[in-house]
């Protein structure tokens, strides 16, 4: 048992926000669990050595990415499926925010365009700008180089900027007013 000494404290402190990362991957509840249970029985495995390392957070979010990747390459979950629309409705608006239904349809339209988004460039999207991590961070994550975050980001935010216009105005407009 000593081997997997420290594994249930870890997962105790730091499962509810690598499962919001999943969640954030995979953009659906039931298919976030099984990775984040795929990449917590992963780094089990190798539990004493991660542990050692250092950083086995950073080790069970690039898992999870590597996971992702793995499932959109055999086409196994060819669409990311999300919350019902009355589930998102029932989460309200964020704090300080107006109007409800204007606030469930920047989340709709949001969750829409992360949808649309190719593997790689959902990851950085997540990374970069919910984990805030660091681009050095996020490649280390994603086990690749520095340049691949820099233009994976400028696609995807390229990208989201095409499916969800409205956002951006009204990202505008909130940064003017």
């Amino acid at each position: 048992m000593e081997r997997y000494e420290g594994l249930s404290e870890f997962v105790l402190t730091r499962g509810p926000a690598l499962s919001r990362t999943a969640y954030l991957l995979t953009g659906d509840h039931q298919l976030a669990e099984d990775l984040l249970q795929q990449a917590l029985a992963k780094t089990a495995a190798h539990w004493r050595r991660i542990q050692a390392g250092g950083n086995p957070e950073g080790y069970v979010r690039r898992v999870m990415i590597n996971e992702r990747t793995s499932w959109w390459r055999r086409r196994r979950y060819t669409e990311v499926a999300g919350p019902a629309t009355d589930e998102i409705l029932a989460a309200g608006p964020a704090p300080g925010t107006g109007d409800e239904a204007e606030a469930a349809v920047r989340r709709i339209s949001l969750r829409r365009a992360l949808a649309a988004l190719p593997a790689r460039q959902r990851a950085v999207i997540v990374l970069r700008f919910f984990e805030d991590l660091t681009e050095a961070q996020t490649a280390d994550a994603m086990g690749s180089s520095v340049g691949t975050v820099k233009s994976q980001t400028h696609a995807a935010l390229g990208r989201l900027r095409a499916l969800a216009p409205d956002l951006l105005a009204d990202f505008h407009t909130e940064v003017t007013s």
